[in-house]
C-alpha cells in the first residue's frame, strides 16, 4: 500500500534559468521545450524564484501601457519565493500544494534547495489516472486482505470513477477508521463512502 513520491514522477532533466537570463531568452525557452513556466537558480544551483508565462505575459502587458522599451531580466519578472517540493513527499501532497497556489509546476529540491528536478500537474495527475477496477483490486487485497485480514468477499467493495463506497462488516470496531485511513492513502481514490458495520465493539 504504497503512496508514490514527487521524487518518483518528477524529471529530473529541468530547463532552468538564471538571474540576469533577458526576457526574450526566457520567452524562447518556454517555446522551444513547450512549458509553461521555468525555475530561476542561481549560481549555486538553488532555486530562487519561479517564472511562467503568465508572468511574461504581464509584463508585455506593462512594457506596451508605460511605453517602455526595454526588457527586464529573469530577475525582475520571476515570482519570489519559489514554492518548492522535496522528492520524498507524497504525490497528494504535491497535489495540494500546487491546487493551493494555483500553479502547474513545483521545482523539486534536495535538503539545501538544489534544483533536482521539476514536478508538473501532468507528472501528479498520471498517478491518479488508475481504472476502478486498479482500485478496487487494491481496497481488496492491501486493505480488507492485507490490513484487516478479513476473506476477500466479507465486505462489498464498488468503486466508480475513484469514489470507494464498502459495506459489510468488520471484526471489531475499531477497524472501521482503519479501513478508512488505508482507502485513503491508495492512489487513485478521489472519495469515499464508509457503509462498514462491526461484529464486536473494542
Amino acid at each position: 500500500m504504497k503512496t508514490r513520491t514527487v521524487g518518483e514522477v518528477m524529471t529530473s532533466d529541468v530547463i532552468r534559468a538564471h538571474p540576469m537570463t533577458p526576457f526574450r531568452e526566457v520567452v524562447q525557452l518556454l517555446d522551444r521545450h513547450r512549458i509553461s513556466g521555468v525555475p530561476i537558480v542561481n549560481d549555486d544551483d538553488k532555486v530562487i524564484g519561479v517564472i511562467s508565462g503568465t508572468d511574461l505575459v504581464r509584463e508585455q502587458a506593462h512594457r506596451a501601457d508605460v511605453g517602455e522599451g526595454r526588457a527586464g531580466t529573469a530577475e525582475e519578472l520571476m515570482s519570489t519565493p519559489a514554492v518548492t517540493v522535496h522528492p520524498e513527499q507524497p504525490v497528494p501532497d504535491a497535489a495540494r500544494v500546487m491546487e493551493r497556489h494555483g500553479i502547474e509546476r513545483l521545482p523539486v529540491v534536495d535538503e539545501e534547495d538544489r534544483l533536482i528536478g521539476i514536478a508538473t500537474r501532468r507528472d501528479l495527475l498520471r498517478v491518479f489516472l488508475r481504472t476502478d477496477e486498479d482500485v478496487r483490486r487494491e481496497v481488496i487485497d492491501d486493505v480488507l486482505v492485507g490490513a484487516l485480514g478479513l476473506a476477500p468477499d466479507t465486505v462489498t467493495v464498488l468503486v466508480r470513477d475513484g469514489l470507494v463506497t464498502l459495506t459489510g462488516p468488520v471484526e471489531r470496531r475499531s477497524d472501521v477508521p482503519k479501513a478508512i485511513r488505508a482507502v485513503w492513502q491508495l492512489e487513485g481514490v478521489a472519495g469515499m463512502v464508509n457503509g462498514l458495520t462491526h461484529r464486536v465493539d473494542d
